[in-house]
């Protein structure tokens, strides 16, 4: 059993930087690819509150659906908020890592370091971009 749980999109370099990032440190993480099995509105508002980014710091506001359901607007509420984010998935920004350390949207991957259960500080690591990436050793 994992106790790290990131919210993937293999499509999204972002993602895939924190998936290996995570298994740099010695963790496979339960993935849940939430573009092919969307999450509920029970998973939604739970990650809402565990992160403290609310329904509107979880979407990405660059996709087509967030400007053709007029999401930006500041008069939408919450449960218009949610009821987009589960018939369109593609709206819910990631990666999203969950651990006994906290909840927290990985941008940029380097967040992730904070959520390992593991101390710290790890050897660097490159991203997919070649960069590189250190872990102060600080967690949460």
């Amino acid at each position: 059993m994992t106790d790290i749980t990131i919210f993937h999109n293999p499509r999204c370099s972002n993602s895939r930087n924190v998936l290996a990032l995570l298994r740099h440190a010695g963790c496979e993480p339960q993935i849940v690819d939430y573009l092919t099995a969307p999450l509920d509105a029970p998973q939604l508002l739970a990650l809402a509150q565990a992160t403290g980014l609310g329904l509107r710091g979880l979407m990405r506001d660059k996709e087509v659906a967030y400007s053709a359901l007029g999401l930006g607007r500041d008069d939408v509420d919450e449960t218009t908020l949610l009821e987009a984010l589960q018939r369109h998935p593609e709206l819910l920004n990631r990666p999203i890592v969950v651990s006994s350390r906290g909840a927290a949207l990985c941008r940029p991957p380097q967040t992730a370091f904070e959520l390992l259960p593991c101390a710290g500080p790890l050897p660097p690591f490159t991203l997919e971009n070649g960069q590189q990436v250190w872990d102060s050793g600080l967690r949460r």
